[in-house]
């Protein structure tokens, strides 16, 4: 698996102090990256942006379908110690919290979950005693197998933002485009039809309990632009789909490895993904718990008539979890 090819977007000086006074100033203002007077600020804090920062937080505009911001300091002295759950994290980082907002309002509208991480806009990833064979961010044993975010839900991000507070030992976060992958078109047209559903993961307990039957979604998707795909082999009932599909899903799985990359992110660097087109995962490690292991904070935003999915999951009731958005909270 290659190693970092991702493409980088370098901020300059002035871009990148451009970004975090204005992250600096929202936050004194507001005295928490939770409040909600400071997600109603969002939208005209980004107006007073410069073109420069708005040019380089455009959208994802290449077949790889990710990109690492790179250039924007992050103190791992002043930082502390590694939460060991997301909550006890409170205010850690929140500096950072409120940078991943901003870049993600420019994007689009950054978007929460009722049931995850207390309906906060931006979650801690860290390991955890306890979870570490899940197939969850707080996971560290396991290879945390390729998917995209949020795949049960007709409402997920179409955009994802992970940045790097702590990566000591350049633990590496997998990605893969369906656009770098070769597929016949006869597997493309059997993974467009809807046969098995994707099911909520562990990090959503109360979705896991919803009672309406699991509706069977497509895997592929067709656009002028290309292929997206919504998918999360994890929490996908394999074995209930025919084996034309099983086996076409098997080359799609096999393809997405082939062209997977491994992105070994450096403090300050803020992973932005197009999660239409990139599955992404991460290598298995060992957790130490004391305080220094990996720590990353997510955002996610959604992009408003973006015509990336088919129209029929209007119609998908989520397994009744809800999607907030960062002005209407």
């Amino acid at each position: 698996m290659p190693t970092c090819p991702a493409p980088v977007r370098p901020l300059d000086a002035a871009v990148a102090g451009e970004l975090t006074a204005a992250a600096t100033w929202l936050l004194a203002d507001h005295g928490s990256a939770a409040s909600p007077g400071l997600l109603a600020a969002l939208p005209e804090a980004c107006t007073r942006l410069s073109d420069e920062v708005r040019y380089a937080l455009r959208p994802v505009d290449t077949t790889d379908g990710l990109f690492v911001l790179r250039g924007l300091h992050l103190d791992d002295a002043g930082l502390g110690p590694t939460p060991g759950h997301w909550s006890t994290a409170g205010d850690s980082g929140a500096l950072w919290d409120v940078i991943l907002l901003i870049v993600s309002a420019v994007m689009g509208t950054p978007i929460a979950w009722d049931g995850q991480q207390d309906g906060r806009f931006v979650h801690n990833i860290v390991p955890s005693p306890g979870h570490e064979s899940e197939q969850t961010g707080a996971s560290s044993s396991v290879l945390l197998a390729p998917h995209t975010e949020d795949a049960f839900h007709p409402g997920r991000a179409h955009l994802l933002l992970l940045c790097c507070m702590r990566n000591h030992d350049d633990i590496a976060t997998t990605a893969a485009s369906i656009r770098r992958a070769s597929l016949d078109d006869g597997d493309v047209e059997q993974l467009k039809r809807s046969v098995v559903p994707i099911l909520p993961d562990d990090a959503y307990e109360q979705a896991r309990q919803f009672p309406g039957p699991p509706a069977p979604v497509p895997t592929l998707f067709g656009t002028p632009q290309g292929l997206t795909l919504r998918f999360d082999p994890a929490y996908t009932p394999l074995d209930d789909a025919d084996s034309a599909w099983r086996a076409a899903y098997r080359r799609l799985e096999d393809e997405l490895a082939r062209v997977s990359v491994a992105v070994s992110l450096e403090p300050g660097d803020v992973l932005v993904v197009d999660n239409d087109i990139v599955v992404h995962g991460r290598v298995p490690f060992r957790a130490r718990y004391d305080g220094t292991d990996r720590w990353l904070k997510r955002a996610s935003a959604r992009v408003e008539g973006r015509p990336t999915r088919p129209p029929a999951e209007h119609e998908e009731h989520g397994y009744g979890q809800a999607a907030l958005t960062a002005w209407s909270r």
